[in-house]
């Protein structure tokens, strides 16, 4: 079998399929509405996804279109008809906040014949940004900041950009009141929840202005007094579910994480190798979420249990990294160098994590690969592989072993994507 003769080109096949089965041109066309027969149609959007999802849009739509997206810089994509704006993640700039600014303006003053098409993917947040009034770009900037860096979850950083907002959490939607909204996603969060990906800025929210203090509070951000103020007031209390301004928009997922699971997994059983999907949601921190999978990993190398090898255990999520020390590196090399430190070269092992956006973090590559031989690979080069954990230095060590890997923006993202090869 190809596939177990070259382990490395496997799972850099099974990567490839994941990420090919969430793209725009694969799972957006089969949703698109039927365009408004009186009025206008505004195509607007946000997202690391949001510019190819545009492009497509573009290719299929009958009639005519217009409208305004935002996405990650380097993350464009060539539209006739719909502009493309490209702005920071997962900090926002002002770049993101003129660009929502723009948005929200464009979306003022339409009728109940207009249809506004919402193009959203995960990065949304950061790239729509436009604090509340009263709440300056460099606070938000700041509170972000420090949020990515204390573990929070992605539901709990969500949750405070709502709060501290002026379009997400259902702002605008409002905005574009009384034109119908339909909002079309490409998920990558946990559970799929719409609302929660890029904070739901077409569609109603449940969470509170108490609960985004308590998180600040959880994590010891310090925040100014008038973002305190604006959370104690209620004043960025967001529209609730059963908001009758919502009656008529529409709200579809379009691709998941489970989606991109379910296409590499078909890709293992064509090359004659049983794969497992483990789960579509795994949170918690990158290290300790590589410690169970490589205990896992190992039962089924040493016993056959719970799975017979050869087999690939596959899974998907968002993990998070607590950042300790001062290197490089995303939280899928962070998984792998924690997974490559248990494994400890155990043979016949091999593995990938890469986050399906293409960018690992803030680095330039999506992740990397693992092999039984990496840990004595990096001791040649006088790399120990737990100090560079401790550094959170995952970067660097795939790095000098060439195992990163960089396939640049791919234009979607439903997060992270692993999967372990037993042979």
């Amino acid at each position: 079998m190809h596939s177990i003769a070259n382990p490395r080109q496997f799972l850099l096949d099974l990567y490839a399929s994941a990420v090919t089965a969430v793209g725009a041109e694969k799972c957006l066309p089969p949703f698109l509405p039927q365009p408004s027969v009186n009025g206008r149609t505004l195509v607007i959007g946000a997202g690391k996804g949001a510019a190819a999802m545009a492009s497509v849009v573009e290719k299929n739509w009958p009639g005519e279109i217009s409208g305004l997206v935002v996405t990650r810089y380097g993350h464009g994509a060539d539209c006739a008809r719909i502009e493309v704006v490209e702005a920071a993640h997962p900090v926002p700039d002002q770049a993101g906040r003129n660009a929502a600014s723009r948005m929200m303006q464009m979306v003022s003053g339409l009728t109940e014949n207009d249809l506004v098409l919402c193009l959203i993917s995960g990065g949304g947040s950061a790239l729509l940004a436009l604090p509340a009034e009263g709440i300056t770009l460099e606070q938000k900037q700041a509170i972000n900041k420090a949020l990515l860096k204390s573990g929070a979850t992605i539901f709990e950083m969500n949750c405070v950009r709502k709060h501290l907002s002026a379009i997400k959490g259902g702002r605008l939607a409002l905005a574009c009141a009384p034109a119908r909204v339909v909002t079309l996603l490409i998920s990558d969060i946990p559970g799929d929840d719409p609302r929660i990906i890029a904070s739901g800025p077409t569609l109603p929210d449940a969470s509170t202005c108490a609960e985004a203090l308590a998180i600040l509070q959880k994590y010891r951000i310090e925040v100014p007094d008038t973002v305190r103020q604006h959370l104690q007031s209620g004043a960025g209390e967001t529209p609730k579910p059963g908001d009758a301004r919502f009656a008529k928009n529409v709200a579809q997922v379009i691709a998941t994480a489970q989606d991109a699971l379910e296409a590499a997994a078909e890709t293992a059983r064509a090359a004659g190798i049983t794969p497992y999907i483990l789960s579509d949601e795994i949170e918690g921190e990158a290290r300790d979420v590589a410690l169970v999978h490589a205990a896992i990993a190992k039962q089924v190398a040493r016993r056959g249990q719970p799975f017979s090898k050869p087999c690939v255990i596959i899974s998907g999520g968002e993990t998070t990294v607590t950042v300790r020390g001062s290197g490089r590196g995303g939280r899928n090399a962070e998984f792998l160098l924690s997974l490559a430190v248990a494994l400890n070269g155990y043979p016949e092992i091999y593995a990938i994590a890469c986050d399906t956006d293409g960018i690992d973090g803030t680095e330039d590559n999506a992740g990397a690969i693992y092999a039984p031989d990496s840990i004595a690979r990096a001791e040649k080069q006088k790399l120990q592989a737990r100090a560079l954990l401790e550094n959170n230095d995952g970067y660097r060590f795939f790095s000098a072993l060439g195992d990163l890997i960089v396939s640049g923006p791919t234009r979607t993202n439903v997060n992270d994507f692993r999967a372990i090869l037993i042979l």
